[in-house]
């Protein structure tokens, strides 16, 4: 950075000079004004600091660590490849916290903290409150812009603290634009943070790309048009087959295997996928499937062009999310064929947005990072098939058994209000009620929940609050997830191998490092090439973009900028 500032000013000094001998040569009367003129413009050149022109956040959601390079033979030279040759490949990069889902991720991608601070713990929790679920982005106060669905009554107002999105817009007195790019409507939101300009995301009941009135009251004119276009409908009048011979997909199981999910529709999961015969009367299909991934990416250059991204006086900021690896991977497993299809193609995506951005905006003006919002387990049935302990458990059997014991321990009543993502919310007023002690509660819940198979720890949220475990490890990892206004009393950490949910396909949210070990590539402006294994966090990367672009860090970042490791 210091060679280029130097050789910027080292040559509008050189101009100065060579017009000050011109003009002492022609003997010009205007040589003081010239001379005044030269030297201003060069002082000006010393002063400006380089910065990007684009910013573009690519997040895969559930693209596990070695996805970079378990398909590496097959993927074109154009995305991952390029990505990590041309680029600089922290190779240790991890999730600092549990639980390892979608909301939390984006959150922390984008606000370089953890769920303790930004509030984000998973992406539904139960409010106390207001006795009911709550989700990540929803907000009653709003309404849809661009459908009649409900599915625009979204906001970033469940996220505490500041994004790295919103400190470059006060940075620049909102001179620079933000647009989030998803289907979910989470993984576009959190990363525009609370002062994006806009954020979109897919509509399923009418295959529209949507936003709320958080942001604007009307859809502008580049995205109506790309509506018009109906590429929903192109995406899913064709059966999903493989990108290359089905026999070449020697990284992956057999096509057909017990513990594969079906696609809605379909009698078993297996390749060609005949989505026109298994499609409904909306497009919620085109999530699961390959068309997903370019759908997005075609909005996110529309985004780009509409936008005038990268042309204006301020660094501008472009946050992409794919979202179909995660529906396949829940569907089919990390090592299904379908997995590694959807890689082989998004592959293609990554490279062709890359390519569009850089000619548009200016190889080398554009700052390009790839990590992802978590990782994925293997499927239980899987390992257990290859002789790798596993399991599934059920939290219906967990929430059962906590009432059974607390029923008999101090009477009969409703003792927990809701047991989700893995926590324990107990029935606060009926323990005030029956005069019992909560901590006592807690652990004696706790240590009950321990006898289920499966589970490795049970920790209550009294100890958390009252111990510090910031040195790292597993439950430095359990503190980080955990917000005492938002979190359960009880939480609970599962065997590795084993997560809640069905017996087919593949879900997250562990402390294991299948789900918290992810990429972190960076490239472009300002990046030379190179890998280090140095331990890194998810809660790097906004500070890093920050000491990039000269601005503050989010107010509850808590990671450290990673220049001096690339260098």
């Amino acid at each position: 950075m210091k060679k280029r500032i130097l050789k910027h000013g080292l040559a509008a000094k050189v101009a100065a000079a060579c017009l000050l001998v011109l003009s002492a040569c022609a003997g010009s009367a205007t040589s003081t004004a010239t001379e005044t003129k030269a030297l201003a413009d060069s002082e000006n050149t010393d002063m400006l600091l380089p910065r990007p022109k684009l910013v573009v956040g690519i997040v895969v959601d559930q693209m596990r660590y070695d996805y970079l390079y378990r398909y590496w033979d097959k993927y074109g030279n154009d995305g991952f490849r390029k990505l990590v040759k041309q680029g600089f490949n922290f190779k240790n990069n991890q999730y600092s916290y549990v639980p390892t889902y979608t909301g939390p991720g984006h959150a922390s991608v984008y606000t370089g903290s953890v769920p303790a601070l930004n509030g984000i713990i998973g992406n539904n929790w139960y409010s106390r409150e207001r006795s009911e679920m709550v989700y990540c982005v929803e907000d009653q106060t709003v309404n849809t812009v661009g459908s009649t669905s409900d599915a625009g009554k979204m906001s970033p107002a469940n996220l505490l603290t500041t994004t790295i999105t919103d400190e470059l817009r006060l940075a620049t007195n909102m001179g620079s634009k933000v647009i989030g790019v998803a289907l979910k409507d989470r993984g576009s939101i959190l990363p525009a943070g609370h002062l994006g300009n806009t954020a979109y995301w897919f509509d399923s009941p009418t295959g529209n790309w949507i936003t709320s009135t958080y942001y604007r009251t009307d859809l502008p004119q580049w995205v109506q048009e790309f509506n018009s276009k109906k590429l929903p409908d192109q995406y899913l009048s064709e059966p999903w087959n493989t990108l290359l011979p089905i026999a070449a997909y020697t990284e992956s199981t057999a096509d057909d295997v017990p513990w594969e999910e079906t696609l809605p529709g379909e009698v078993k999961p297996v390749f060609p996928h005949n989505l026109p015969a298994i499609r409904q009367k909306d497009y919620e299909l085109l999530r699961s499937v390959p068309g997903g991934n370019t759908i997005t990416k075609e909005f996110a250059l529309a985004a780009l062009r509409g936008e005038s991204l990268g042309k204006g006086e301020f660094t501008d900021f472009l946050a992409v999310s794919f979202s179909t690896i995660d529906y396949i991977g829940h569907k089919f497993g990390p090592n299904s064929v379908e997995a590694q299809d959807g890689l082989l193609r998004l592959d293609r995506e990554i490279g062709e947005l890359i390519n569009e951005i850089e000619q548009e905006v200016g190889k080398g003006e554009v700052l390009f990072f790839l990590t992802a919002d978590h990782g994925a387990a293997h499927v239980p049935a899987f390992l257990k098939e290859n002789n790798v302990p596993a399991g599934v458990a059920s939290s219906g059997i967990v929430r059962d058994s906590v009432e059974a014991y607390l029923d008999k321990l101090y009477g009969s009543g409703d003792w927990v209000e809701r047991y989700t993502n893995q926590q324990v919310y107990l029935n606060r007023d009926l323990i005030d009620n029956k005069k019992l002690n909560l901590v006592d509660v807690q652990q004696r819940v706790a240590v009950q929940v321990m006898r289920h198979e499966g589970v490795m720890r049970a920790v209550a949220a009294s100890t958390l609050q009252g111990a510090n475990w910031g040195a790292g490890g597993l439950m430095a990892r359990v503190e980080n997830g955990y917000n005492a206004q938002r979190s359960g009393d009880v939480i609970i950490l599962l065997e590795p191998g084993w997560f809640e949910g069905g017996s087919k396909g593949t879900t997250h949210g562990s402390y294991s490092n299948y789900d918290t070990h992810v990429p972190l590539v960076w490239y472009g402006w300002n990046v030379e090439p190179g890998e280090s294994a140095v331990p890194t966090e998810i809660a790097d990367i906004a500070p890093t973009i920050a000491a990039w672009l000269y601005i503050q860090e989010p107010n509850g970042s808590v990671g450290r900028p990673l220049q001096e490791y690339m260098e």
